[in-house]
């Protein structure tokens, strides 16, 4: 019975560490603002639309891509930040191309949403 507690105990830990990190992404880094108001705004548009369910689990797929791509390169600033006090091309490279991810991912979402949500919106508009 203990080893369970303990087990439980440490789980419950970890959601609390996790839960800390994306508090902390959310109220330190400005894209990560940008991507939760495209996150409220799609999903609200999606149930809003009624699309169906594997579109919606497209839709959140494709959120949890830039989130998680977001996530991924303000880790590796800050510890590019942390190794590296002084400018570095190669810090600089890493950070840059990290931040292409990022891009990648939107643009990819971006493209998504525009497949999946387009045709059903000018639909419910009328054109």
């Amino acid at each position: 019975m203990k080893k369970i507690l303990t087990f439980m105990s440490d789980r419950a830990q970890s959601f609390r560490y996790a839960f800390s990190g994306i508090k902390d992404i959310l109220m330190t880094e400005h894209n990560a603002w940008v991507h939760a108001i495209f996150t409220i705004v799609i999903l609200s548009l999606a149930l809003w639309l009624q699309i169906s369910f594997i579109k919606f689990v497209l839709i959140i797929i494709v959120i949890t891509l830039v989130w998680v791509a977001e996530a991924f390169n303000t880790v590796l600033e800050i510890v590019v930040d942390m190794v590296s006090r002084r400018y570095s091309k190669s810090a600089q490279r890493a950070k840059d191309i990290a931040a292409g991810a990022v891009c990648i991912a939107s643009l990819g979402a971006a493209i998504v949403g525009i497949i999946l949500l387009g045709p059903p919106l000018l639909e419910k508009l009328g054109v």
